[in-house]
């Protein structure tokens, strides 16, 4: 066999491994949205697949192993979303309304994501609440681009903490309400909660 030959079968086998872990998790963001993690089991992930029952177990341990995939995953993708629009902010009202705009627009684009984490609520894996390990993990990237963006003199001093919580706090509660709409209004979320961040943080640059 030459090298190239070598070369093409190693390529579709990683293909093959790719598009199997794909298939794994897309079954398993179906299934734990459906069941919930408590009731879903290996088996019902692996039912929604055209893969062998054992095939599971060349990619993932367990289910948790695959659940925290999908969560590593999503919240991969959001965040680095947000750090970008973030970045693009030439002063403190664009920082937060490119904010806004983003996180409302990625859910509003996947409503199957917002099902999973609707539906996993009690779990701290996913960015369902303010309190979950992703949802954590995000507000710290949003208060080191602010601490980043003051020290630019992007945006005035504020107490990046407080400001982080509280936009963190809005995003999550406007969210729900957003996604309980018929038709979809990311936009508008985002313009509504841009308005009342803004005109509730009036005066507070001359606080000392």
């Amino acid at each position: 066999m030459s090298l190239q030959q070598q070369a093409a079968g190693r390529t579709r086998r990683e293909t093959n491994r790719e598009n199997n872990r794909d298939a794994i998790l897309e079954a398993a963001r179906v299934v734990f949205t459906e069941l919930g993690h408590g009731a879903t089991t290996v088996r019902d992930i692996i039912r929604r697949t055209d893969l062998a029952s054992g095939t599971f177990y060349n990619y993932f341990e367990s289910k948790e192993a695959v659940y925290q995939a999908l969560t590593d995953e999503i919240g991969n993708e959001l965040r680095a979303k947000l750090s970008l629009a973030r970045a693009k902010a030439k002063n403190f009202e664009e920082f937060v309304e490119n904010s806004f705009f983003t996180y409302f627009r990625y859910y509003a684009e996947k409503p199957q994501i917002y099902n999973l984490v609707r539906a996993n609520r009690a779990l701290d894996a996913f960015p369902s609440s303010i309190t979950g390990q992703q949802a954590q993990d995000g507000l710290k990237e949003m208060r080191r681009d602010m601490e980043k963006a003051m020290a630019d003199g992007v945006i005035p001093q504020v107490d990046a903490g407080y400001v982080t919580v509280s936009m963190g706090g809005v995003a999550f509660s406007v969210r729900d309400e957003m996604m309980a709409r018929k038709p979809l209004d990311p936009d508008g979320a985002a313009r509504f909660a841009t308005r009342l961040f803004l005109s509730g943080l009036s005066g507070m640059g001359d606080e000392k």
